[in-house]
């Protein structure tokens, strides 16, 4: 019924009325980019947003024993009967350590402005302490070239999960030490790629860390309990503030400083009203641990108990950081459950009735991230906000054009942006957005079962295949606008 020209996609009349209700979020500011009487409509976002994509050194590097690089906790927990589907690894991932040129032409082409790719900290100290390794930051020294070579600013990671398996050895997240440990990588890091990388991220979502790997399991190292999720919450908030301190002292004016966190606005599930409390426990766990301790340098009232004997004097002051941006991840809002059981008595519910889902099972919910950047103005200041992860897994097909069809993942990625432009046009301090991901990955405990990248990987040959959402947004990238 309605069709995108250049991207090979036919869309229903189910999936047309989804666009014209996320239509309706971007309010004012509605210009045409058509000839007079055309009835394309866009809506522009302000000069200078950023437009980018967001990757993982683990789920997409491969190479894991290549060039010094020692193991990680995903290396030992993927390897491990039963943790991941199919038994699936990260040993060969989409092969970018070997063809990292072909997916810089991709980001290039597509019109991309910034990449946000994560430093493995097992390829620059294997044994996670002591000298670099040259030859791993060799390949982030190549990297950071070729992306400045097609006019793409590099945005360096410094730490998406691939914890050094020597590090966990001797506690992981659990012992304090690994403060100091992270803020002597970030100085290695940074004292090689600094003079060209200019963002720096610390660390990709640390209450996912605490929580999956942790507090419940799931994730490596696969720990469980209370005390454990909020050593790794605390030693995690300490990190990041040390490297923030770090990396300002070396670089001084030249970087902008900042770190990711998953914010999700938290919901009682429908039923009883106990789930509001449940709610507000899961919003402290999930959101203002983290949030709270970088913003205000205090811990949310129901979890100070929790956390006080881990709390030594000056680590507020160490953890309360200044930074220049603030990265979100979002993806969906959350609704709770009381769970008497569960970690810190509240779990996951279903979502409201209608709520459509993602084929990953993720509730779809555009609204939830207007509602976050909205609360970051309000509640903590307005800092400069980037949304660094946004997408959706769906399934796509080859169609008889020769490209890959992904209707689905344009829709949520456009009513999505149209949640942004919103909450721009309401006072929000977004600066940019960067779509997860660039490739299809590893996707963790899912293995290679789940697709979130704009470009198919075949698993058999690596080739790549953009697909229909990639040259969408690469035209959204180029026009610094949004079709209606």
């Amino acid at each position: 019924m309605f069709a995108k020209e250049g991207a090979g996609v036919t869309l229903g009349r189910r999936e047309f009325l989804g666009v014209a209700a996320g239509a309706a979020l971007a309010g004012a500011d509605i210009v045409s980019n058509a000839a007079p009487g055309a009835a394309e409509q866009a809506v522009r976002f302000p000069d200078g947003f950023v437009w980018g994509t967001s990757t993982s050194s683990y789920q997409i590097e491969g190479a894991v024993d290549a060039d010094g690089r020692g193991p990680s906790v995903w290396d030992t927990f993927s390897r491990t009967p039963g943790k991941v589907l199919n038994g699936d690894t990260g040993d060969v991932a989409a092969d970018h350590y070997n063809r990292y040129l072909e997916d810089v032409a991709l980001m290039a082409d597509a019109g991309l402005k910034a990449y946000r790719f994560s430093v493995a900290w097992p390829r620059i100290q294997p044994t996670g302490t002591g000298p670099a390794n040259a030859r791993g930051l060799d390949f982030y020294d190549r990297l950071t070239d070729a992306l400045l070579r097609r006019g793409i600013q590099p945005w360096p990671c410094l730490y998406h999960w691939d914890l050094p398996q020597a590090l966990q050895d001797r506690g992981g997240w659990g012992n304090r030490d690994i403060a100091s440990w992270f803020a002597d990588y970030a100085g290695i890091v940074a004292g090689r790629i600094g003079d060209r990388a200019k963002h720096w991220v610390m660390l990709n979502e640390p209450s996912v860390v605490a929580i999956f790997g942790h507090g419940v399991g799931g994730h490596a190292p696969d720990l469980r309990g209370r005390a454990s999720y909020c050593a790794a919450i605390h030693h995690q908030n300490l990190a990041q503030g040390r490297a923030l301190a770090a990396l300002r002292a070396a670089g001084g004016k030249d970087w902008q400083l900042g770190t990711v966190l998953s914010v999700q606005p938290v919901k009682p599930a429908p039923g009883p009203d106990s789930n509001r409390h449940a709610a507000a426990q899961w919003d402290a766990v999930w959101n203002r641990a983290c949030l709270d301790p970088l913003f205000k340098g205090e811990y949310p009232d129901s979890l100070v108990a929790d956390f006080k004997p881990l709390v030594k004097p000056g680590d507020m002051e160490t953890i309360r950081q200044p930074v220049d941006f603030l990265g979100l991840n979002y993806y969906s809002r959350m609704h709770q459950v009381v769970d008497p059981g569960g970690l810190f008595g509240t779990n996951f519910g279903p979502s409201p009735d209608g709520t459509k889902h993602t084929d990953m099972g993720w509730p779809i919910e555009p609204d939830g991230l207007y509602e976050q950047l909205i609360e970051f103005r309000d509640r903590y200041g307005n800092p400069p906000v980037y949304v660094t992860e946004n997408g959706a897994s769906y399934g796509d097909w080859v169609g008889p054009s020769g490209k890959a069809e992904d209707g689905a993942r344009i829709f949520f990625i456009r009513d999505h942006l149209l949640a942004c432009h919103r909450a721009i046009r309401d006072g929000a301090n977004l600066r940019g957005y960067f779509v997860w991901t660039l490739l299809d990955n590893f996707e963790w405990g899912y293995g290679y079962t789940q697709h979130f990248g704009l470009v198919q990987v075949d698993r058999e040959t690596m080739q790549r295949r953009p697909k229909a959402s990639y040259y969408w947004y690469g035209d959204v990238a180029k026009a610094n606008a949004v079709p209606l």
